[in-house]
């Protein structure tokens, strides 16, 4: 009884570590608010992007949507000219998972109010990559890479490590889902099915490339991110994860390494048993106060 209680502690508290990284201080307050406020949701309970956004395997989706988002050289010129992601990469992360959770389990005023942010924010980022390529964050060509770079990953990574993995005819929904919010923030024509999707990222294919900038990125997010020393081994597991979820063609204009065999096994299972570690904490606090529902990495 006694571990019981110490389990229990230890759980509790290392889920509050976590999500205080992930939400910031201010998590608790956004979290109440986004599921406590009453009224219309953008998305029904039932939904994919639900099942999706509230799984533990959000943390290394995430970790290889901005590895892929980088090979854009617009993009990333627009990250390393107006984003202190080294200075408060911890920021970045809060604010990302905030708006995923106000947008996909907030009040409808709430996620629009944090759309109209973004796309207000989007306004100010312009400028001249080192060739001489004018970039705004706001032309829809680019946040429509941002996009499905993004809900590429987070598809994926629920498919090889969520606790319930989507169906065909799920994973169309989900893409489907998630293009309501990439039409409220500026994209024209977002993909609406996984079909769609795995076109539109051929498409792009020609635009990527390594640039300076995207492989000094990578390096800071996979081998130096600030972290406490009993943290790094469990990231270095995450960094492994999402750099073995890359296709080879986004491995090697980022000088990353590519070992199918490893990859396939060894990774997998040490990715399987930390984002299970992952969800296993995060739940803690969730089943405390509120059983039977499910606790969101976001929130």
């Amino acid at each position: 009884m006694v571990l019981a209680r110490e389990v229990t502690a230890i759980r509790s508290g290392l889920g509050r570590a976590v999500f205080g990284m992930v939400a910031g201080p201010d998590g608790p307050d956004n979290r109440a608010r986004i599921h406590g406020t009453p009224g219309p949701r953008w998305f029904a309970e039932d939904r994919p992007i639900r099942r999706v956004h509230a799984d533990a395997s959000m943390f290394v989706g995430g970790l290889r949507a901005l590895l892929l988002q980088s090979l854009h050289p617009l993009a990333m010129a627009g990250v390393a000219d107006h984003s202190d992601y080294r200075a408060d990469p911890w920021g970045r992360l809060q604010r990302t998972s905030t708006f995923l959770a106000v947008t996909t389990f907030g009040p409808d005023a709430d996620a629009q109010r944090a759309v109209n942010k973004v796309r207000g924010i989007h306004r100010r980022v312009r400028g001249v990559t080192p060739d001489g390529t004018a970039y705004e964050a706001g032309d829809p060509h680019l946040l429509e890479w941002v996009h499905i770079a993004e809900i590429d990953s987070f598809l994926l990574a629920h498919q090889l490590y969520g606790a319930r993995p989507l169906d065909q005819a799920s994973r169309d929904a989900y893409v489907a889902d998630t293009a309501r919010v990439a039409t409220a923030l500026g994209v024209l024509d977002p993909p609406r099915t996984e079909g769609e999707l795995r076109e539109r990222i051929t498409a792009y294919r020609p635009e990527l490339r390594g640039t300076p900038a995207a492989r000094d990125a990578a390096r800071f997010l996979l081998l130096t991110p600030p972290l406490p020393l009993p943290a790094r081994a469990p990231y270095g597991v995450l960094a492994a994860t999402a750099v073995a979820m890359l296709p080879a063609w986004a491995r090697k204009p980022l000088w990353l390494p590519y070992f199918p065999p490893l990859e396939t096994t060894a990774v997998r299972a040490a990715g399987r048993v930390l984002v299970g570690g992952i969800r296993w904490v995060m739940t803690a606090g969730q089943e405390e106060h509120a059983p039977g529902r499910r606790a969101s990495t976001a929130r």
